[in-house]
This record gives C-alpha cells, sequence and structure tokens, in this order.
C-alpha cells in the first residue's frame, strides 16, 4: 500500500494545529575542518528550549547523497515522494514567478537569443540582457502573439530568461528543448515524443509562437529570437487536503514557494514582507486552519552567498520568532529545511539537514539540548527521509488511528 493512501485510511478528525516552519538551506558545514557549522554558531536560546523539551534528527530530503532542488525539497517536506513526483523545469520556472500552473497546462522556460540574417545561433543568451530589456521584450510579445485555440500567457523572469504557459484542452508536455546548446548552428523545432497526440498538438502551438516570435522581434537587437525549453504538464499529484484531511495554508514571502504550496492545494495568505510580517499574519489566521507552512528564505540566500556571518544572523532572527510561534500553543511543531546550502560550499548539498519536533502531549524526549548538527545527529529522531515527517506529524498530533487489528 502506497503511504498516502495508508494516511487517508488511518487520519481521523481532530482540532489540533501544526506548524511546519521551513528555514530554507538550513544545514551547514564548518568553514573549517573540526569548526562550527552556522546553526551550531548561531545564538539561538529558543530552538534549543525546544529541542531540550522535544526530539530532533536529520531528514534527507530525496535519499543519501541526493542533493535537492528546492521544488524536490519541499515536496518530501509535504509528504510527497520527491523520486514519484517530478516536477518539469518549466513548471517550476513558473511557479518561482508566481505563474499558476493547472492540469490544463503547459509551462515552458524561454531564453531570448541572438541570431544572424540566416537564422543561426550567435548568442545563446542574447549577450545576457538586463532584466529591463526582458521585460520590454515579453510586453512586446504580449501585444502580438495570437495562437488560436490556446490562451498564452508569457512572463519576465530574469536577464534573458522568460516563462511561456499554453493553456488549453489535450495538451502534453513530452517534447525536446528547441535550444541547440551551442553556436553556429538553426534552433531546433520543437520535437514531441512518438506517438503522443497530446504533446504533438503542444508542439504544433509551440512551433506556432516561435514563428510568431521571430516576425515580432526581428528588429530586435541583440535579442532578435528566443528557444524553448523544459516543457512541462502539471504533475499528477493529490492535494494536501485530499491525502492528510487538513486545512493547509502557505505564508511565503518568495513566489516559488507560494507556487510549491498552491501546487499540492494551500491556501496561499499574503505574507507582508518580512519575518514579522509574517508572524503576524499566522497569528491573525491561527483560527482558521489546522495546518500552517512557515516558509524563511534567507537561511539559503545568505548559504549561497558564501556569507557565513550574515547565516548566522539569519537562524539567530528566526529564532527570536520561535516564542511567538510557541505562544500559540501548536500541538506540533517542526523546525527543519528542505535541504543543506553550506556557506562553504555557496550551493545546495546532499547534507542531511537538522530536524526538530516539538509536541508537548506525545513526544519523547531525548538527551539532546542544543539545536545543532551534531546534535541533532543524536537526536531520538535519528535520520529519516523528509517524506516521513509529515506522518510523525499527524500522529503527534492526534491524527492517525491505528493500523490493523
Amino acid at each position: 500500500m502506497h503511504m498516502q493512501d495508508l494516511i487517508r485510511q488511518l487520519r481521523e478528525p481532530a482540532t489540533t494545529k501544526i506548524v511546519l516552519l521551513v528555514a530554507d538551506g538550513l544545514g551547514g558545514l564548518p568553514i573549517t575542518p573540526g569548526g562550527k557549522t552556522e546553526l551550531e554558531t548561531a545564538i539561538t536560546p529558543n530552538l534549543d528550549k525546544l529541542a531540550t523539551e522535544g526530539t530532533v534528527g536529520l531528514s534527507i530530503p530525496v535519499a543519501p547523497g541526493i542533493t535537492p532542488g528546492s521544488g524536490p525539497g519541499h515536496l518530501g517536506l509535504f509528504g510527497y515522494d520527491p523520486l514519484e513526483h517530478i516536477i518539469g523545469r518549466g513548471v517550476l520556472e513558473a511557479l518561482g514567478v508566481g505563474v499558476e500552473v493547472g492540469p490544463r497546462d503547459v509551462a515552458i522556460r524561454g531564453n531570448f537569443c541572438t541570431i544572424d540574417a540566416t537564422g543561426h545561433v550567435t548568442d545563446r543568451r542574447a549577450g545576457r540582457i538586463p532584466t529591463s530589456t526582458c521585460v520590454k521584450l515579453v510586453e512586446k510579445l504580449r501585444a502580438h502573439v495570437k495562437i488560436e485555440g490556446v490562451e498564452t500567457l508569457i512572463e519576465p523572469v530574469q536577464d534573458y530568461r522568460f516563462v511561456v504557459r499554453f493553456r488549453g484542452d489535450d495538451l502534453g508536455g513530452a517534447i525536446e528543448d528547441t535550444d541547440p546548446g551551442r553556436t553556429g548552428v538553426l534552433t531546433l523545432e520543437p520535437k514531441p515524443a512518438a506517438g503522443d497526440p497530446a504533446s504533438a498538438k503542444t508542439a504544433k502551438i509551440a512551433s506556432e509562437f516561435l514563428r510568431q516570435a521571430k516576425g515580432i522581434l526581428h528588429d530586435e537587437s541583440p535579442a532578435n529570437f528566443a528557444t524553448l525549453r523544459g516543457f512541462a504538464k502539471h504533475p499528477n499529484i493529490s492535494s494536501f487536503a485530499d491525502v492528510y484531511g487538513l486545512n493547509p495554508a502557505a505564508i511565503a514571502v518568495y513566489p516559488m514557494y507560494r507556487g510549491l504550496a498552491r501546487l499540492v492545494g494551500m491556501n496561499i495568505l499574503d505574507p507582508g514582507h518580512t519575518l514579522e510580517d509574517q508572524v503576524g499574519v499566522l497569528k491573525a489566521q491561527w483560527n482558521s486552519y489546522d495546518f500552517f507552512f512557515l516558509h524563511f528564505k534567507y537561511t539559503d540566500s545568505t548559504g549561497e552567498d558564501g556569507n557565513f556571518a550574515k547565516k548566522v544572523e539569519r537562524i539567530e532572527e528566526l529564532d527570536k520568532a520561535i516564542p511567538e510561534i510557541v505562544g500559540l500553543n501548536p500541538d506540533v511543531l517542526i523546525v527543519t529545511g528542505d535541504h543543506s546550502t553550506p556557506s562553504r560550499m555557496k550551493s545546495h548539498s546532499w547534507h542531511p539537514v537538522p530536524l526538530l519536533m516539538w509536541a508537548p502531549a506525545t513526544v519523547r524526549p531525548d538527551y539532546v539540548t542544543h539545536f545543532g548538527e551534531r546534535d541533532c545527529l543524536q537526536g531520538g529522531l535519528g535520520q529519516i527521509l523528509a517524506k516521513s515527517i509529515m506522518p510523525l506529524a499527524m500522529a503527534h498530533a492526534g491524527r492517525l488511528g491505528k493500523f490493523g487489528a
């Protein structure tokens, strides 16, 4: 039996509340061998108190040794196996700029490029045009692209990148990229998978889009054409409410994380701009939902910047918000990350992520009194796959019945 089917079978109604606090990229590494990580360096009395009263461990986002992107990392935390639910690049790009992607949609990443008079690619990224130019080009495409029988949405992303979303009936996403991957050659035609009429229909639409784009951008320089990459359909994924019987809400500042939450059917709340704003929204909406996904981005961005000291500061900022969250008396509070982003590496990594579960009524405390990587290695939760966190949270919240006689 699939785990989500088992959850559906065992779930029970309750009035308990669960908070999933995700410090993006939380896990780290020492700058020098044998030293402390960012989390171990930070002064975190409130998280340490939760660790003392609760139990800790390490979360493996996808599988040992696998470095996850933000999409797979969050799907795991939401209780979906990221190896079963693959989100295509086009969908991720769309979600990243707040474009909604539904079951009738195909989302595609676009790159503005430069071609010569014969159609050969001279620059695959159009000289890395600034975002302001990208916005103007997208506005021009919006004004002129007209494709019968399909709704076309075009949004700028950043620099030379944009998103296209085709919405219509019977569209497929199994189509090869039109970017040839090198200069001095012609761009490729959208090629659908063999024997897939839905993808053949989308490929025909994409060809028409590119034909019109070439004419519309003909007089532009350096971005006088475009390529399409990462064709992707909305994934076939059950809603959070359907699986868990919860009424979920997401409080996330960055569009991509709101998009990922929307993908699984969470209600998207206006988060404001700061962590203080987000906690204020949590308080204001406390009686309206029974599950809250609260996302804190800056532990990730500081890690990607390679700024160890700043990541420590951001962790300490998060720690200061903990008493207000605990003051709402959640039945279960989970603190973890979607992946590790060590400042030392300036990127996502495969390292397991610190995990804390605080559930005053049901938790079995361990001996850990500090929330850090080494401490979590000794914790009562051990090392578990991220997809196992939600079943544990449901159990601690009194929302799962007994399995079997």
